[in-house]
C-alpha cells in the first residue's frame, strides 16, 4: 500500500454511515474507512462486511489491550473480517504484539496490516506522570514504546504526523506511521490541539492521514475528500 487518506466514520449507525458513503457513488476512487468503537459496537462485523462489500479498505480502530492469549485470540476473529489494517495498544507489551500478530496471521500467511497506539493524543506529559507514573518525557516514551512495536514485528504505529519524521529515524523508513490531527489551513483545528495539514504531513514522512470533521462535517464531503488527497497523495 502507497500513501493513502483514511476517512475517519465515527458515525453512530449503519444508517449514517451510508448516507454519507452515497456521497462518493459517482467517485472512481473508492476512499480508505475508519471503522471506530462506536460504529463497530452499534452495528457489529456486519458493518465491516457491508462496507467491503461496496469495496472499500477498512482500518479497523479497537485498540485491543488485554492478555497475550485473549488479543491473540481476538485477534484471530478479526481477521476472518478481511480488514486492511487493525491495531492495538503498544503499552500492552512486546509479548502482547506478538501474540496479536500470531493470532491475526492466517494459515496461507496473509495478514492485514498491524499498528499501534504509543500514546493517546488526550495523554499530555502532565497526566502520563501523575496518572500513570511514568516519569520520563513523552517523547521518549512514545519513541520506546514504537521501537518495541517493530521488535514486535508489527508494520507501524499511531502518531501526530508531527511524531512522524522522528519515528522513521527510530524505526526505519518502512515502518509506517498512521497520523490523526490533520486539518487544513484554513479550517478549524477543533479539539486537536497538535495538528499539520495534509501537505506538511506528506512533508514529513506521514504514510497515512486519518481525516475525520474536516469532510464528515464539510459542507461538500466529496470536495473535501478530493482536497485531502491531492495534497496528500497526488
Amino acid at each position: 500500500m502507497g500513501k493513502d487518506v483514511i476517512i475517519a466514520c465515527d458515525f453512530a449507525s449503519k444508517e449514517e454511515t451510508l448516507n454519507f458513503l452515497d456521497l462518493f457513488k459517482k467517485e472512481e476512487r473508492k476512499p480508505f474507512l475508519k471503522i471506530g468503537m462506536e460504529l463497530f459496537y452499534a452495528e457489529g462485523p456486519a458493518i465491516v462486511k457491508e462496507l467491503k462489500a461496496r469495496g472499500h479498505k477498512i482500518f479497523l480502530d479497537l485498540k485491543l489491550h488485554d492478555i497475550p492469549n485473549t488479543v491473540k485470540k481476538a485477534m484471530a476473529v478479526l481477521s476472518r473480517l478481511d480488514v486492511d489494517m487493525t491495531n492495538l495498544h503498544a503499552s500492552g507489551t512486546i509479548s502482547m504484539m506478538e501474540g496479536a500478530l500470531e493470532g491475526l496471521t492466517r494459515p496461507d500467511g496473509s495478514r492485514p496490516l498491524l499498528i499501534a497506539v504509543t500514546q493517546l493524543t488526550s495523554t499530555d506529559q502532565e497526566r502520563m506522570e501523575r496518572d500513570l507514573l511514568i516519569k520520563e518525557p513523552i517523547d521518549q516514551v512514545v519513541m520506546h514504546y514504537a521501537s518495541n512495536a517493530a521488535k514486535a514485528g508489527l508494520d507501524g504505529v499511531v502518531c501526530s504526523p508531527l511524531e512522524a519524521g522522528k519515528v522513521h529515524d527510530t524505526c526505519g523508513k518502512n515502518f509506517l506511521t498512521v497520523t490523526p490531527g490533520v486539518r487544513f489551513a484554513d479550517g478549524d483545528v477543533g479539539d486537536q490541539k497538535r495538528v499539520m495539514t495534509p501537505e506538511q504531513a506528506k512533508k514529513i514522512g506521514s504514510d497515512y492521514i486519518v481525516v475525520g470533521r474536516p469532510i464528515t462535517a464539510a459542507e461538500d464531503p466529496v470536495a473535501a475528500y478530493r482536497r485531502c488527497v491531492s495534497e496528500f497523495v497526488d
